[in-house]
């Protein structure tokens, strides 16, 4: 699956923050089912690796499963070696994007300026994580997509809620970010399910308006 083919199943990026490998095959099959085609594993969770390996294992042939807060090259390899697809960074580093692309990974740093825009897409971003979505608007992406190359997957993490998603699109976002809102340590499967639909519906919703 490609990230523009998950993105039009359903522009939603779960970022499943402080996971710990034994929630990993239930989390992922909550999301599945719901809908949320996108698995990131931030690096600062419990044992991150492990989980990645599990939910690409699981879940790999009809998700996208890597990692998020990828902050060094040397941990893209690790990320690929546990079976994961997707790079995901808070920041720029190009050599996180350089690494990335040279194993055949889906490269998506953050941004948060058109000069760093431009600077990852320069380094073959194959996408844009705008971040964080509560220092910006709408207005902002919006902007951000008159001047950079046409076809240029944006992605807005940070801020996003149930109420707001549609504001996002709106403005020209192609996919969100969802993080505590979606999944926090401690949550029950049921919780996660029901806010996963919560979701989806309204980026359905966001889609129909």
């Amino acid at each position: 699956m490609t990230l523009d083919d998950a993105l039009a199943a359903m522009p939603l990026i779960s970022v499943l923050r402080g996971m710990p490998p034994a929630e990993a095959d239930g989390v992922g099959q909550a999301l599945l089912d719901a809908g949320i085609p996108i698995m990131e594993v931030p690096l600062n969770s419990p044992e991150p690796f492990q989980s990645i390996r599990i939910q690409a294992d699981q879940f790999g042939g009809s998700s996208i499963v890597g990692a998020g807060t990828v902050l060094q090259p040397e941990d893209v390899a690790r990320v690929a070696d546990a079976g994961g697809t997707i790079i995901v960074s808070p920041n720029l580093n190009e050599e996180v994007v350089r690494a990335t692309k040279r194993l055949g990974l889906i490269s998506v740093p953050g941004v948060f300026t058109p000069s760093e825009a431009f600077r990852a897409l320069d380094a073959g971003a194959d996408a844009l994580k705008l971040f964080p979505g509560d220092g910006m608007s709408p207005l902002v992406v919006k902007a951000m997509r008159a001047v950079l190359p046409k076809g240029t997957i944006l992605c807005v993490t940070g801020g996003v809620d149930a109420g707001n998603i549609g504001e996002w699109m709106a403005g020209g976002a192609d996919g969100v970010g969802i993080g505590s809102a979606l999944y926090k340590p401690g949550k029950s499967l049921a919780d996660v399910a029901a806010d996963a639909k919560r979701f989806v519906d309204a980026a359905k919703a966001a889609r129909a308006a």
